[in-house]
């Protein structure tokens, strides 16, 4: 299974960058992350149609799609990695991983998305969101491998 974070907006080098980067490291099955961005300057609605455009467009073809959203469900690191195992035991070859713009993501994203999860109702960094999906992704991995990293 090869996984897939597209996201809009670029990370210059940092903190929140060098916390992804740690936890990507980490992460045995194949992960690519893809910034993207537009460069024009667009009336909102506009801006948040195009960015989809981008995110669909770098995600592999009949990949399962997860988007990050505010709207979406809240699940706890055991459900998150049983998700993970059901992707496993299908042979999933791809997951791909969608972190919209300032604006999130538009309607039709979401409803083609196959999972929609929020990491609750605070809103967070982008660049934050990216490490903490990472982490969660380690997480699931070392969950499934029965290692104690996570205390229940």
């Amino acid at each position: 299974m090869k996984l897939l974070i597209a996201a809009i907006g670029r990370a210059a080098r940092g903190p929140e960058r060098d916390l992804y980067e740690h936890y990507a490291g980490r992460i045995r099955w194949p992960l690519a992350l893809r910034e993207l961005e537009e460069k024009r300057k667009l009336p909102p609605a506009q801006m948040i149609q195009r960015e989809s455009e981008l995110l669909l467009a770098a995600v592999p073809a009949k990949a399962v799609l997860v988007a990050l959203d505010r709207r979406g469900k809240v699940l706890d690191s055991k459900a998150f990695a049983a998700r993970f195992a059901r992707w496993r035991d299908d042979a999933v070859p791809d997951v791909a991983f969608l972190i919209g713009g300032a604006d999130g993501h538009p309607e039709p994203l979401l409803k083609q998305a196959a999972l929609v999860i929020s990491f609750g109702a605070m809103t967070w960094p982008h660049l934050l969101a990216r490490a903490m999906l990472a982490e969660q992704i380690y997480r699931a991995q070392q969950l499934l491998a029965g290692h104690p990293y996570h205390r229940a």
